[in-house]
């Protein structure tokens, strides 16, 4: 069985996650998700097929933008943004993946409201370096 590097763990997130959320092309994301796939999300329906259906049910204006990511071992953390997905506000979230053998197998995530500069009592970003304008 083939073994991948956490380097390489950590480009097939996002190469996945660009070819799901930015692109929509779930033929190829399939290439990415186990059909076996185990969803730990409170905001998602089981499987491979409960996540992309609720992107197919999300405006095509759904952007996803990667910060920050980390993997140890078949582990990867990636810190982003959601946004355009119909809510007020973008969501800032941690997605932590379990990789087997180059495919996305389990994924757990903490999701919350990204603050604008008024609402945030640290006066830093939550993501990047600039705070997001809500109208």
């Amino acid at each position: 069985m083939p073994k991948t590097t956490p380097e390489q763990n950590k480009a097939i997130v996002l190469e996945a996650f660009e070819t799901l959320f930015n692109k929509r092309d779930y033929e190829a994301a399939e290439r990415y998700w186990s059909p076996n796939y185990i969803q730990h999300s409170a905001h998602i329906e089981p499987g491979r097929e409960g996540l992309f259906d609720l992107i197919k049910g999300i405006p095509p204006t759904l952007r996803y933008e990667a910060g920050t990511i980390v993997a140890d071992g078949n582990f990867v953390i990636v810190h982003g943004r959601f946004s355009g997905f119909g809510s007020p506000v973008n969501w800032i979230a941690a997605d932590i993946l379990r990789i087997e053998d180059g495919i996305l197998v389990e994924h757990w995530d903490v999701i919350q409201d990204e603050a604008s500069e008024e609402q945030s009592k640290s006066k830093a970003p939550m993501f990047g370096s600039t705070f997001p304008t809500y109208l």
